[in-house]
């Protein structure tokens, strides 16, 4: 029975339900990029490209005389940039979000009754 109990207490912990979460959400992020790169960028960058070579599929693009797809080789690393920048620019957004709570320093703590006191006694050998 402890082992279930020890079981349940780690998958309830909030840094495996925040992995879960990111997996999930990567995994849909993963889609709306491999559309971009497949609608939008391939289309409108690589168009004439493909009009030369007589394609019409980034993926189409192969070494003549063997199985080698460098087009879509092209196509996944230009995903993997646009997945790899996005990532940078959310971490440098967190990061000075971070930056400015770190940047406004609390008050000074309020001087207890015996610091107060020692203050005063020291004040008066002064004198």
């Amino acid at each position: 029975m402890g082992l279930l109990k020890e079981f349940k207490v780690f998958a309830i912990k909030g840094n495996v339900i925040d992995l879960a979460i990111g997996v999930v959400i990567g995994g849909a992020f993963n889609s709306i990029i491999t559309s971009l790169v497949n609608d939008i960028i391939t289309p409108a960058v690589l168009t004439p490209a493909l009009k030369a070579a007589n394609l019409t599929n980034l993926a189409d693009l192969k070494i003549p005389g063997t199985a080698i797809k460098y087009g879509s080789f092209i196509s996944t690393l230009i995903s993997f940039v646009i997945v790899a920048f996005s990532l940078f620019l959310l971490i440098k957004g967190i990061n000075a979000a971070k930056k400015k709570e770190e940047a406004s320093p609390a008050a000074p703590p309020e001087p207890t009754t015996q610091e107060k006191l020692l203050m005063e006694i020291r004040d008066s050998l002064k004198k």
